[in-house]
């Protein structure tokens, strides 16, 4: 970890001549590996800032900085910055482009590996609110979404740069082809809003797919009520299993054949027809299969 101190720079980094600098000046190369993509527009980092209404009263938790583009946004709109970087090579990058930002704190650190509630407690005492806002790297979107909100961090919003679809996937409704398990997953513990859309041509390098912006609120309490939020889950995934497949299917291989006459007979009574498929149940339906499951003398949870 490193404090960071000095004098503030004056230059954006996100323009392609200043971007272009500071790697020939540093001598860095790009791996692909740590799907590394640098933005070079500074009207889609406003958006991304103003989506996650910062305050001089509140803080920001940024994950994969780069060489600091949105960072610098962040320094200015919020009283707290933290900026969790894996790649040891951008931590003095990053410190020279953030001189003298006493309240930005950049981390050499694997954010699906940290404590985020301990660092969260160290550096966010004395803010209103709390907010991650990052440009995540694509190959880990998901599991770095999971465990921001399976933790139940105590955030107000989140707003990622994420590849396009699978931004759509999260704010998607029920009865499309978008609509999924990370749509369940992602709209249980959030409302989702799709902010922008962002071109492949304004990163260095450029990606080979379109990204989008997408602010997630996290709400207070999930919009439906379950007993067992693992079984739940565990139904969702089942659900949705082999996507052309009806309920009655993708279920009936979930609680066994032996059983899919009983099943047959919970759908009914859930009020849900066993033909309909995963991707036009909402929510509350998903819930109401779950808990009739979970409470039924025939069905083993354990052993699903």
């Amino acid at each position: 970890m490193s404090k960071l101190g000095g004098h503030a720079a004056d230059m954006q980094v996100a323009t392609p001549k200043r971007t272009k600098e500071i790697i020939a000046k540093h001598g860095f190369s790009f791996k692909k590996s740590l799907g590394q993509n640098f933005l070079i527009d500074q009207n889609i980092l406003d958006k991304i800032v103003s989506a996650a209404k910062l305050d001089k009263t509140k803080g920001a938790l940024e994950i994969g900085p780069g060489i600091g583009a949105l960072t610098q946004k962040l320094a200015d709109a919020a009283a707290v910055v933290t900026a969790v970087e894996i790649d040891n090579r951008l931590i003095p990058i990053l410190e020279e482009v953030l001189e003298g930002q006493e309240h930005v704190e950049v981390v050499h650190g694997d954010v699906l590996k940290l404590n985020l509630q301990e660092l969260l407690e160290r550096r966010y005492k004395d803010v209103t609110g709390i907010s991650v806002v990052a440009n995540l790297p694509y190959y880990v979107t998901t599991p770095i979404l999971m465990k921001l909100l399976e933790e139940r961090l105590p955030l107000e919003h989140i707003v990622v740069m994420i590849q396009k679809e699978v931004a759509e996937r999260m704010a998607a409704k029920p009865g499309g082809k978008t609509y999924g398990s990370l749509s369940v997953a992602v709209q249980y513990y959030c409302e989702p809003e799709l902010v922008c859309t962002v071109p492949h041509t304004v990163f260095i390098p450029q990606p080979n797919v379109d990204s989008a912006v997408i602010k997630l609120t996290l709400r207070s309490e999930p919009p439906v009520k379950v007993e067992d939020e693992d079984f739940y889950f565990r139904v969702v995934q089942a659900s949705f299993s082999q996507r052309r497949k009806t309920l009655a299917n993708n279920l009936g291989a979930f609680v066994g054949k032996h059983n899919r006459d009983k099943l047959l007979e919970l759908l009914q009574a859930c009020e849900v027809d066993p033909s309909r498929r995963g991707e036009t149940l909402s929510l509350e339906e998903f819930a109401r299969i779950s808990e009739q499951l979970r409470q039924s003398d025939w069905m083993d949870i354990a052993s699903v």
